[in-house]
This record gives C-alpha cells, structure tokens and sequence, in this order.
C-alpha cells in the first residue's frame, strides 16, 4: 500500500485504542498490532521513514487494513495476543514451541475417572494443567492410582445401574485400587472427597492433602489399628519427600511467576517459572522468532500474556529483570534488587542460559547426525540421503511367545512415536523368516493404507533368509522399490541387499555403521523389554490359573496378598494357607515342586 493509497484511508481511522489487522494481496492476515490510538499508529507506519528492511516489506505487502476498537489498552492487549494465537500471521512474534502438553483431566460422569490425555474437548469435563513434565506428572499418577482409590473401569456407573446389581467389582478391587462403587461398596460423597484430593496434589497443594492423612494416621493409632497408621505414615513420608524434590524457594512466597529474556539477534529466549505456594511447579523455556526488530520490552510483554494463558496463570504478581508495559491493572510487576525475588530471578536466568547451551549442542549433534547420513547414503549408494531409517527384530522364548520390534529413527535420533510391536499372530513355533515377513508385511501394509511416506531405509537385523522374507512381503504388498532394503547379519556386521552374492562391510570404526550398529541396539533394546513383559504376563497366566484346580479368584487373592509371582514361589504352604486354604496351598506348592526337580 503506498502512501497516497493510505492517505484516502487515513481520516476514517479512530483516535480510540484498538488493535489493527494487515491483509496481503492474497487476503492473507500478515499481522496484527494493538494501539492507544489507532489512527496514529497505523499512520507511523506509512508517515515515516522505515530504517528496517523488515517493517519496509511488510507495509509493502498490506493490501487491506482492519480495525477493532475496543474500551481500554488493556483489552486491546489480551485481544491482539488472542488473535496472534489463532492465527499466526507471518510478521508477528513466533514462539517456537509445538508440544503438545498433557493435561489430567477428570470426566464429566458418574464417579469420575481421571487420566492423562493431550486433548481438549468441550465435554464437560474438568481439564487440569497443562503440565509441563511428563515423567513428574506420571509419578505423581502412579501414587494418587495406589493411595487414593479411584476407578479406571469404563462401565456407566449411573445409581440407577447401580441399584439394579449390573455390575460386579473387579481385580483393582481386590487389589485395593478401588473401593467398588460399581457395587455401592462407596459414596459419591467420599469419592468425591479423593478427587479433591487429587486435585490438590495435581495443583501444588499437597498441605491439605498430607494434613487430612495426618488425621487418619492420628485416628488409626486412637484405634490401635497400628498396621493401617504405618500405611498412612508411608504416604505422608512420599509426599513430603516428593515436595522436598520440588525446588522450595519460601514458605512466605504466594503465587508469583518469573520470566526472564535474553535475546540474540532476531531470536529471543524466554524462561518462565511458576511459583505456587513457595514451590516452583512449572517450568518453561522457549524460542522466539521476531519479524521486525521487536525489542526485547516488546518480546517480554508479548511472550508473558501467550505463557500465561497456556498455563492458566492467575498470580497476582510477575517478576521480570527490567519495565515493561504489561497493561494489566490486576496485576503487580516487581523488578527485584535483592532477597528471595531477585534469586528467583537470577534462577530463571541461569535456566535460560541452559536452554540456549542446550540447543547448540543439539544443532551439533544435528550436524553431525546429517553428516553420517550423508556418509551412509555414499557407503550403501542410495538415491538420497536416509533421513528415516526403520529396523525390524524378532525375539522368541523356546518357540513360546512369538514378537517382533521396529524402531523407527528420524534425522539420526529414536523416533519413539513411531516404535512398533508385533504380536506374531500366522506363525506357530519357531520360524523366523516367517515372524519378520509378517511384521514386515503389517507395518508396510499399514502405511500402504494410510498413504504414508515410506522410509528411505529399513534394516532387517538378520541375515539373508530374513531378508528374504522381507523382500517376499514388500512383493507381495506391490510396493518393493519404494524403500530400500538391507540385512544385517548378526555376528560378523556385514550388510546384505537382496541379489547380492557378496556382503558390503563397511570399516568397523565408520560413522556409517555405528549408526547402523546404534539403531541395531535399539531395537534389541526395544524388543527384549517387550518380550520381556508378554514372558512375565504369561508366566502368572500358565503358572498360577493353568494350575490344575486353581482359578481366576484364587489367583486373584494371592497376587493381592503377596504382590508377585516371585514372592508366592517362595512361601511356605502354611503361608500359602493362610490365603487360600491348606488343600490349594498344597497344590499350589507341590506344582512348583515339581517344576524345580
């Protein structure tokens, strides 16, 4: 738009505080500002001489302008920092972060369930977080699932069902997981009472929840029921050890968040720490893109409204290192000298200098990676270069339990969303060939159906008969000469392609084969625990159910009672007894007996 064009325009633009839309020729939203006063604003743009290139391209490219005003700066703040984050036009601030970040949410339904899940619906239900550490979180759901009773089954728990007896309780029942509401075994009201206790904990706020276990524990004791007040004691000790694991900063701090900027050029870093009753209890560091010489003011205050409206921060208070215009009435920004504000501060600090650390050493490793695969396309003489490369391993126990593991490796590194296990479902007793051609057919035929790009190499960790049959599979599905093949045998390392006589060895120190070799691991790795697993689940099954006059309940009481397989082989019958009877116990003994002789 030139600057006569603007001028026809210039008068109708309101002197009222509002944001301003940019659209290209295209009818394409390229950006989105706010402003005290609309007309002088968008008027800078086209009255003055650009010293930046950027901003210079920009009013180049606007083609049409649209205004919203709106009663305040402080609404025309929240508004422009919402639409930037629908629709994030290209001249505006980018924050370069694609997670998608779990959330615990607790169901809309009759004695809700609460699991983790990365998405939102408009169902009702209550949706807690996001969370920003994943492994954090499940260990804080591993102990809400074993100490505050809640159901995980999917049955319509409405009372009407429940009055009539539909439903019987299950295994976490007996496993002391659940209280068995299915049966009216539990209140809504003390239901609900454990869901607030959930709450509290997936908040930060674990005094009211070791409090209320304080008091059991104190009741139990009045009772003499000592063994019940150890249990408690045992869930006070994890609590408070799990909170002395958070970083405590004061018992005196309220909620507060901190954010802290270092800027490079036209890239920005941004730390935020999120305090909740003294507790740092999110973490997050990202990546900004600037696309006009924002300033680092102007970054800060942008990227402060987008984090806190994903992590749902209400604090009344901010720290920052140095004045921003952060037009919030509600809320106090504090720029600490010293004290404990001013060591939150130079933490959040030294995390981003982490981050910035940490992501040249992953652009290293990058480079790196790029130039092995660029190696390994020159050894194996393939078309391009093998950005992804999947294997494929099969594991047996005696002919018993049949798997088969991909690992799936993009750019260099573990591709964990895209790892697969295969139940070998055509293939009795031990066959190998025939093992990885049906894992090799499913995968493929799978991605055949969903139109999904092959991968630029597969390795078949085998020699030439597994090779085979892997190229038998491809054949079969039409698609062989999509991807290229090789097998890799397992003791001398030497690769093979299909037709060849001879075997390529590539040096044993190449970069090209210790990738090769890593990935070779890794499904091991991968399948082994797989394997590992389905070996354990049908150990308990044959051992313990298959047992000639023990069944489901029977085996159900002793895993409630001893907790595992290992520890029932290593009772006596009269501890055996005293679960299931002197009869079974013997049964039960003898059948181990004479599995040991």
């Amino acid at each position: 738009m030139t600057l006569a064009e603007f001028q026809l325009i210039a008068k109708s633009l309101p002197h009222y505080p509002g944001i301003y839309k940019y659209f290209d020729v295209a009818n394409e939203l390229i950006y989105v500002g706010k402003a005290k006063n609309l007309r002088k604003r968008i008027s800078s743009y086209f009255n003055k001489t650009l010293a930046s290139y950027k901003t210079h391209e920009l009013v180049n490219r606007i083609r049409k302008i649209e205004f919203t005003i709106v009663d305040s700066e402080q609404d025309a703040f929240l508004l422009e920092n919402s639409l930037i984050k629908q629709f994030q036009p290209r001249f505006n601030i980018n924050l370069k972060d694609d997670k998608s970040y779990p959330f615990i949410v607790i169901r809309n339904e009759p004695f809700p369930r609460i699991y983790l899940t990365r998405r939102l619906l408009e169902d009702g239900s209550e949706y807690l977080g996001p969370f920003t550490s994943i492994k954090k979180l499940r260990d804080l759901l591993e102990f809400i699932k074993y100490n505050i009773p809640l159901r995980t089954c999917t049955l319509n728990l409405s009372q009407k069902n429940i009055e009539k007896g539909k439903f019987k309780v299950c295994l976490e029942y007996h496993l002391g997981n659940c209280k068995g509401p299915c049966e009216n075994l539990q209140s809504i009201e003390e239901y609900q009472a454990g869901l607030q206790q959930v709450k509290n904990l997936l908040k930060g706020n674990l005094s009211p929840v070791i409090q209320q276990f304080k008091h059991q524990m104190k009741e139990y004791v009045q009772l003499l029921e000592f063994e019940k007040a150890a249990r408690i004691k045992k869930k006070i000790e994890y609590l408070e050890n799990y909170k002395a694991r958070s970083v405590v900063v004061s018992n005196r701090l309220d909620d507060i968040d901190v954010f802290s900027i270092i800027k490079q050029n036209d890239i920005a870093y941004v730390n935020f720490l999120m305090v909740t009753n003294g507790t740092i209890s999110q973490t997050k560091t990202i990546k900004v893109e600037t696309h006009l010489d924002e300033t680092a003011e102007e970054i800060l205050s942008f990227t402060i409204a987008q984090l806190r409206s994903t992590f749902k921060s209400e604090s009344k208070e901010i720290i920052v290192p140095f004045t921003i215009d952060y037009p919030a009435a509600d809320t106090l920004l504090t720029i600490p000298k010293a004290g404990e504000k001013k060591k939150l501060l130079d933490l959040s600090e030294k995390n981003v200098n982490y981050f910035i650390e940490e992501q040249k050493q992953k652009e290293d490793k990058s480079s790196k990676h790029l130039q092995t695969l660029e190696q390994l396309r020159t050894d194996l003489q393939l078309s391009e270069i093998p950005v992804r490369i999947e294997c494929f391993d099969n594991s047996n126990f005696q002919g018993s339990y049949p798997v088969s593991a991909m690992v799936s490796f993009l750019n260099g590194e573990p591709d964990k969303s895209n790892y697969r296990h295969f139940n070998v479902k055509t293939v009795e007793g031990i066959n190998d060939f025939a093992s990885m051609k049906e894992a090799v057919y499913r995968r493929y035929k799978r991605l055949q159906e969903e139109e999904t790009p092959f991968p630029n190499l597969v390795i078949i960790d085998g020699g030439k008969g597994q090779l085979n049959a892997a190229i038998e599979a491809l054949k079969e599905l039409e698609v062989l000469g999509k991807t290229t093949v090789i097998g890799l045998a397992k003791n001398e390392e030497e690769i093979f392609f299909s037709g060849d006589k001879e075997s390529l060895k590539l040096p044993y120190q190449s970069a090209g084969l210790q990738m090769i070799r890593r990935i070779r691991d890794e499904v091991h790795r991968f399948g082994i625990n797989f394997h590992r697993n389905k070996r354990s689940k049908g150990t308990f099954k044959n051992e313990i159910e298959d047992i000639k006059g023990i069944g489901k309940a029977t085996a159900e009481s002793l895993l409630k009672h001893f907790r595992s397989i290992k520890n029932i082989k290593d009772k006596s019958i009269e501890e055996l007894a005293e679960v299931v009877g002197l009869s079974k116990a013997r049964v039960i003994k003898d059948h181990f007996q004479e599995k040991n002789d």
